[in-house]
């Protein structure tokens, strides 16, 4: 068998024990900043229907201030990626969540649709870099083959932080009040940061990289050092696909999770305290398949598959397992509806695993984080039509139908516009001008 280059493949490639396994470890940090970062941002969802009571808002209000999240975080993500190319994810991911935990701890002070909007701008510009980090130090400690599985792991932090949160903070809210929830959920960020600055180093410079793992992380060609702008960057198609990708999947992410506690509760009468149970299942199998989905393409990849035909075979898998969403308002069945949503919601984390790792497929190291910044800025930009979309049909029909239809249809659409616009996963390739060295 022969490697993606054309050379032998060595068998032990991939023996984390004979190579080495600190890369693992750094992956770990990722997983607990984006377990945290979800956390964070979800206490609105769980609480949805508690704010709406107590300070007097309606569907549309409540959209208002998921709105206000969604457009900060669209330029928070843009930035994100740049200033994570500027300036280095060590310093830039540690600002990254000092600023996210504290304006998730300003929440607690807000009895208003204008304050909360303002903690949710500050949450969200704050929170857009954590995804741009986490791709870009991916890229730098895993070579290709592995970085869907790392990818996927480290994704299913945002599982994991959704699930906590309804097992945290309706606890919290009925025993001290729903701003203690936010104060409690938002410390959280510090204990990361106190681990972060512990623990990493770049992986050239890192006391606890063997030689081994060091040479298994810089297996691949090396890339060019490059000066990319991101006008240039918008003239090539990896960049497009990608940014496609994310508008069209993204929004259907955001709507799990700042609506589906308000759905259980609304379609089937749960009460906050009861709301655990679901949403801990759907987020246990969406841990599933954002892992499976990362490891899916990397196990064709290693069986000789091309990486453009596992990750695209990957995504199409997980497009379909998405289509039954559309039964979920229609079942009268509690368990049947948390069955199709949580189906849905861990085939987009298995969609959005090889969707992420597309990029660094792709792109330029150097660029990497450019890339993922403007696409995570149009999936934010689709997150807020979906919250205004949302939040008036629910307003005006009172149900769920809808919602649900579009993300049915969402991920196979998304993957034929893909293929239309890069047919197979090639380089990036940069004009002279685009290519000068620094």
């Amino acid at each position: 068998m022969e490697s993606e280059h054309g050379m032998p493949a060595d068998p032990r490639r991939g023996a984390s024990c004979s190579i080495g396994w600190f890369r693992w470890v750094i992956c770990g940090l990722l997983f607990l900043a984006t377990t945290v970062n979800y956390i964070d941002r979800q206490v609105v969802g769980v609480l949805k229907n508690t704010l709406i009571r107590d300070l007097h808002w309606n569907e549309i209000d409540y959209s208002n201030v998921v709105f206000a999240f969604q457009a900060a975080y669209a330029i928070g993500y843009a930035l994100g990626g740049r200033v994570m190319d500027w300036i280095g994810v060590r310093l830039g991911y540690g600002l990254a969540v000092l600023f996210w935990s504290l304006a998730a701890m300003g929440h607690a002070l807000a009895r208003t649709v204008t304050g909360f909007s303002i903690a949710r701008a500050a949450l969200g510009l704050a929170e857009g870099g954590n995804f741009p980090a986490a791709i870009k130090t991916v890229s730098e400690w895993f070579p290709k083959q592995e970085r869907a599985l790392a990818t996927g792991i480290f994704n299913a932090g945002s599982n994991v932080g959704a699930l906590i949160t309804p097992l945290m903070v309706p606890w919290l809210t009925y025993r001290y009040g729903w701003p203690a929830a936010f104060l409690v959920t938002g410390s959280l960020g510090f204990i990361w940061l106190a681990l972060w600055f512990g623990l990493y180093l770049a992986p050239q410079r890192h006391p606890r990289v063997s030689p081994s793992e060091l040479a298994h992380i810089q297996s691949d060609p090396p890339d060019p050092p490059v000066a990319i702008s991101w006008l240039s960057l918008l003239g090539h198609r990896q960049t497009w696909a990608f940014l496609i990708g994310m508008f069209l999947s993204a929004p259907i992410w955001w709507f799990y999770l700042y609506w589906i506690p308000g759905f259980l509760e609304e379609k089937h009468g749960l009460k906050l305290l009861e709301l655990g149970p679901p949403l801990v299942v759907i987020y246990l199998m969406t841990d599933v398949g954002s892992i499976a989905g990362g490891w899916l393409s990397s196990t064709l990849i290693r069986r000789g598959w091309s990486v453009h035909g596992a990750r695209k075979t990957a995504m199409l898998a997980c497009a379909l397992c998405v289509v039954p969403i559309f039964m979920a308002s229609r079942v009268t069945s509690l368990w049947t509806a948390v069955f199709l949503i949580g189906l849905a919601a861990s085939a987009h984390q298995g969609f959005s695993a090889n969707l992420y790792t597309m990029v660094s497929d792709t792109v330029p190291r150097k660029a990497v984080s450019s890339v993922v910044g403007i696409g995570g800025f149009a999936g934010a930009i689709g997150g807020m039509f979906i919250a205004k979309l949302v939040g008036y049909i629910l307003e005006w029909s009172h149900s769920y139908a809808i919602p649900f239809g579009i993300a049915a249809s969402a991920y196979l659409v998304n993957l034929a516009i893909l293929h239309a616009i890069l047919p197979r996963f090639e380089p990036m390739k940069l004009s002279a001008a685009e290519a000068k060295s620094r």
